[in-house]
């Protein structure tokens, strides 16, 4: 017999075990009164008191310790001892989301504090906060448009790789989404998805056309695009490649504002919602919904085995059956 199994032991219901200590309790009480023989051992002569006795009384054994290891066998069984795994099949969908994050030099707008490009790596990490067992990418995009990280569940990586993006790392200036959408795509058809979710953090762009191309693609594909507006309205100077504000021809200066209708028209050619920045919780909260919503999973499904640990404690139930029988004795109970 092969004991080494036997080193993983323990209780899935410790708390159980307490049940044992009022049997201890008990057991002390009936010691000090068997002790004493009765009340009656204080006021007659030992040598008389078995002469007085009833012959009921002289019945010989007692229920007691019947009823002692019935009550630990019970607790054992509540507490149920284990020492071995049983594997059990287990199914997951995991949800697919790519987010698209906007790096052209409007983000360097001061608008909303301390920029747009730091407001919205902060709502990013409420994002992969929120990402739970969903696969994340990450894809940024100016001039042109750059996979981050492809589609994983290491949100960790994600979080790290987030930090020092800003405009001014991005190769080539510009504000093109249509790339970084097609890229999105792109991933989602590897990872199998046939219902993912584009989240594109912007404050514009300047290929209203492709943009509305692309869109519609990932639509026709399955994917929503959701859209979440970094900025305000009002907008703020924009700044140069320099950090010194930008001009028109009259000499001044030129406002970066953030224009909702256009990123609302977007968000619907993707079949997705608008969202600012306030609202990315509420848009979290829509997808977790919809996650939730089995009629919604057309996500492959992946077959995974995991480890159980198996409550051994019904092995007790036929000694502890045993016992009940004995103490169902005439007489005793």
């Amino acid at each position: 017999m092969d004991l080494s199994r036997f080193s993983a032991f323990h209780f899935l219901h410790p708390v159980w075990l307490i049940a044992i200590l009022p049997l201890a309790g008990l057991a002390f009480w009936f010691a000090l009164r068997q002790r004493r023989t009765g009340g009656w051992s204080q006021v007659v002569d030992p040598d008389l008191l078995p002469a007085l006795r009833l012959q009921s009384e002289e019945r010989s054994g007692t229920p007691w310790p019947l009823i002692g290891g019935a009550w630990i066998c019970a607790a054992l069984a509540l507490a149920g001892p284990t020492w071995r795994q049983a594997p059990s099949p287990a199914y997951s969908a995991p949800g697919n989301w790519v987010v698209v994050l906007d790096l052209s030099p409007s983000m360097a707008v001061g608008d909303v504090a301390p920029d747009r490009a730091t407001r919205a790596r902060y709502a990013i990490n409420d994002i992969l906060g929120a990402a739970q067992d969903a696969r994340v990418g990450l894809i940024v995009f100016a001039g042109e448009a750059h996979t981050v990280v492809p589609l994983t569940s290491d949100v960790a990586t994600v979080r790290a790789l987030l930090q020092p993006l800003t405009p001014r790392i991005m190769p080539e200036a510009g504000d093109d989404v249509e790339p970084a959408l097609d890229d999105a795509a792109t991933l989602l058809q590897r990872a199998g998805s046939r219902n993912g979710t584009v989240i594109v953090l912007s404050d514009g762009f300047a290929d209203p056309a492709g943009a509305m191309r692309a869109a519609q693609a990932l639509r026709q594909q399955g994917a929503t695009l959701q859209v979440v507006g970094v900025g305000t309205a009002e907008g703020a100077p924009l700044l140069d490649a320099n950090g010194a504000f930008v001009h028109d021809a009259q000499g001044a200066s030129v406002l970066s504002k953030l224009p909702v209708d256009e990123l609302r028209h977007l968000a619907g050619a993707g079949g997705g919602s608008y969202w600012s920045l306030s609202e990315v919780g509420a848009m979290l909260a829509s997808l977790k919904n919809d996650a939730s919503n089995p009629l919604e999973q057309d996500a492959v499904a992946t077959k995974l085995q995991v480890g159980a640990w198996r409550n051994e404690g019904i092995w007790l139930l036929p000694l502890l059956l045993v016992f009940v029988a004995l103490c169902a004795r005439r007489g005793w109970l």
